[in-house]
């Protein structure tokens, strides 16, 4: 079963700022929390994102165990969205859609993921679980993180 997860979150900034920050991969481990081991291993420059761009990460979603992710980046509308694609990881299906709306406070974020776990049933015993409650605490910690960087009074 595919599944939706959406967050949205004000950034006080302006979309320069914003995309920037979110379309360099090697900015991705400073807002996942630690507890996922979380590396990027592609070597990447601070170069914008390109459509058909892969990236490769390690990632330890559960009991500590090392999997290896790769991400496609399959859509780019430059400072408007863009979308990654995982290849190869955890997931049957990963599919990210971030979008940057302009407001006059600066720019609203808008993350919606489309998921579904593998193993059928007991894939979706697992969501239920375990896997809905870590994508809220990856996606709270992110808000936390993003708050601090962008929101500071």
């Amino acid at each position: 079963m595919v599944h939706q997860f959406q967050r949205q979150q004000q950034l006080n900034c302006d979309i320069q700022t914003a995309w920037k920050f979110f379309s360099s991969a090697n900015n991705l481990s400073e807002i996942t929390p630690k507890d996922m081991n979380f590396l990027v291993r592609t070597q990447l420059s601070d170069a914008e994102i390109y459509e058909g761009m892969l990236i490769d990460y390690y990632v330890s979603p559960l009991l500590g165990i090392k999997l290896n992710w790769q991400t496609e980046i399959t859509e780019v509308n430059f400072q408007k969205s863009f979308t990654d694609f995982q290849k190869k990881g955890p997931f049957k299906l990963w599919n990210h859609f971030h979008e940057f709306i302009l407001n006059d406070r600066g720019v609203l974020m808008m993350d919606t993921v489309s998921y579904e776990l593998p193993f059928g049933f007991l894939g979706e015993i697992a969501h239920s679980v375990m896997v809905k409650k870590k994508l809220e605490h990856i996606f709270d910690y992110r808000f936390k993180i993003l708050e601090e960087t962008f929101n500071k009074k």
